[in-house]
């Protein structure tokens, strides 16, 4: 295995678990879970999508958006609305506010575009729930780095772009280890050190640890 830091100053490639004995059976607990949790979850959703009509008549219940998936594949990302119907065309005003002081990643903790129940499903990370139908389709697994924006990817270097090597998750290291208060070199670091160490009980290591670590945490914003 490739020291993480090591390999930033020289770019050497990482080494990955990519056995069809673990991708299959990635691929068969990403289906179960997908599915078992689109049933448990569906009546839950729209019960959610009233709430926001109510809130926001205006507003989509679901926001899809381009992210970059394995070898820089594009597709879209489900997740249910947590901002102004117009948030994407405010953004140009807010980029100097951007919390994440390192790296292309835009976050801010007191975003003003974010609505009363935005702030609610992103603490809770109920907001990221119809990810699991593009888990169910292949676009993304249940664990893996995040799937970052094209503009995001635009801006990567060659040791950035190691993100890319596996298919995007739903949670990884990040997720469970501070989360937005985490610098996007650290991200980045957290990242690749899941690409070289992953494995079947590591996954579900983290994907228990996730429920535990999202609901309600402070560092969801």
């Amino acid at each position: 295995m490739v020291p993480i830091e090591k390999a930033k100053e020289q770019v050497i490639p990482i080494t990955l678990n990519d056995s069809k004995f673990y991708l299959l059976n990635k691929r068969l607990l990403d289906i179960l879970c997908s599915i078992s949790g689109l049933f448990i979850l569906t009546p839950g959703f729209f019960l959610l999508a009233i709430i926001m009509k109510i809130e926001d008549a205006r507003g989509k219940v679901l926001f899809k958006q381009v992210r970059v998936g394995k070898d820089g594949k594009e597709f879209y990302m489900y997740k249910f609305r947590s901002m102004v119907s117009n948030a994407e065309e405010l953004k140009d005003h807010l980029l100097e506010q951007n919390d994440m002081k390192d790296g292309p990643v835009f976050k801010m903790k007191q975003d003003p575009r974010v609505t009363k129940l935005g702030r609610f499903i992103r603490k809770t990370s109920i907001d990221e729930l119809p990810q699991l139908v593009n888990v169910l389709k292949g676009d993304m697994t249940l664990v893996g780095p995040r799937p970052p924006l094209p503009s995001e990817v635009a801006q990567y270097t060659s040791y950035e772009r190691q993100r890319l090597s596996v298919t995007p998750g739903l949670t990884c290291y990040w997720q469970v280890s501070g989360r937005s208060n985490i610098g996007f070199e650290e991200w980045v670091r957290l990242d690749l050190k899941y690409i070289q160490e992953r494995n079947i009980m590591l996954d579900i290591k983290l994907i228990l640890k996730t429920v535990f670590v999202l609901l309600g945490s402070k560092d969801a914003y």
